[in-house]
């Protein structure tokens, strides 16, 4: 656990709210990503006829590779299958008898696990996406010809259950829609014990945890919604009148992915609903959102915030028979923004008073 915490820490500057909206991943999508592995200490235990020694096997520097396939919904929420691979070689041995002593061989981890990240939702200076994750899985460790100066040669390949603990940053590539460079920390554990063989000796060793920290740079890039989506064949999409002059406009704001009504919003509408009782025949509510998420979702997701604003309008006493509801979806945008963009002024509900 105190593992998982220094991964938070590493990554919580990039948590601290500072201004560009990250864009949410919807649909499926494939990525790649390689970088260095460095492993934890493993602690062992011999079995006979070394029986009561215990120490530690230490490991160099590796490499790692990553691939995944995922599906994100479009509100921040991705889920992923993600098989791994890293390679090191031994250093030291640590053991209570002969204390330290030098350590050949190699030693594989590879596996799949299955990861549910979130894409933060918060603001940054800069075009640069915090995302954080973590899963559980199966992973081997595979140890090849593992040796000490005293001859001991482990090999073999166990497996286990294991988790990770996932933090990076992606970088969307604007000439390439829908591509986007990751830069990414993972540590994986295994968390069963496994027992390797000296086949010759006939002696076990006992490993009873390992634990890689990964860093790598890699790509992502989301399939379908990788260029701007046309709408949907249906029915020509309802084009916004400019309110006549005289007419009062009012605006009601939501936050992203939302309908429910926030504080400020209510107080708006009640201003509007005082004064829709003098000389008002029709309410036009509108509903709109920004372009985050799938042309089909955004009409449904303003149609929601207008019978929310309609609701709340009724409640304050304008009869229902004064109302007339739009659904505008993505179009019509009040702050002009290419696709995927959470712009917060674009989700919004207009009441116009005629």
């Amino acid at each position: 656990m105190k593992k998982i915490a220094l991964a938070a820490c590493l990554f919580a500057p990039v948590m601290a709210p500072v201004l560009a909206h990250a864009q949410p991943v919807t649909g499926p999508y494939v990525s790649l990503g390689a970088g260095i592995v460095i492993p934890d200490n493993q602690h062992y235990d011999y079995g006979a006829p070394y029986q009561g020694e215990a120490g530690h096997l230490d490991f160099r520097q590796g490499f790692a590779v990553g691939a995944a396939v995922g599906y994100g919904l479009g509100n921040g929420l991705r889920f992923e299958i993600e098989p791994n691979y890293a390679k090191t070689s031994g250093d030291k041995s640590k053991d209570n008898v002969l204390g330290t002593t030098g350590l050949k061989g190699a030693d594989y981890t590879y596996g799949a696990l299955a990861n549910v990240l979130y894409d933060l939702p918060i603001a940054l200076p800069v075009p640069i996406f915090p995302y954080i994750g973590g899963g559980v899985g199966y992973e081997y460790e595979k140890l090849n010809h593992l040796n000490d100066i005293i001859g001991d040669n482990y090999s073999g390949d166990h497996g286990s259950f294991a988790f990770d603990a996932i933090g990076g940053v992606a970088f969307p590539i604007t000439a390439v829609p829908g591509l986007s460079a990751t830069a990414q920390y993972q540590y994986i554990e295994l968390v069963n014990s496994r027992t390797y063989l000296d086949a010759p000796a006939g002696s076990t060793i006992k490993i009873s945890d390992a634990g890689n920290n990964i860093f790598s740079l890699g790509l992502r890039y989301q399939i379908f919604n990788a260029a701007p989506v046309p709408p949907p064949v249906m029915a020509p999409t309802p084009v916004a009148t400019p309110a006549p002059a005289g007419a009062r406009t009012y605006l009601v704001f939501f936050d992203w992915d939302k309908y429910n009504l926030t504080p400020r919003a209510t107080q708006i509408i009640a201003q509007a609903a005082s004064d829709s009782k003098t000389n008002t025949t029709v309410l036009d509510v509108s509903g709109y959102t920004d372009t985050s998420g799938t042309p089909t979702y955004n009409q449904g997701l303003s149609l929601r915030r207008a019978k929310a604003v309609e609701a709340q309008l009724v409640t304050d006493g304008v009869p229902a028979s004064e109302i007339s509801i739009h659904a505008y979806g993505e179009t019509h945008l009040l702050v002009p923004t290419g696709p995927g963009v959470r712009e917060p002024q674009n989700r919004r509900v207009e009441i116009v008073l005629h």
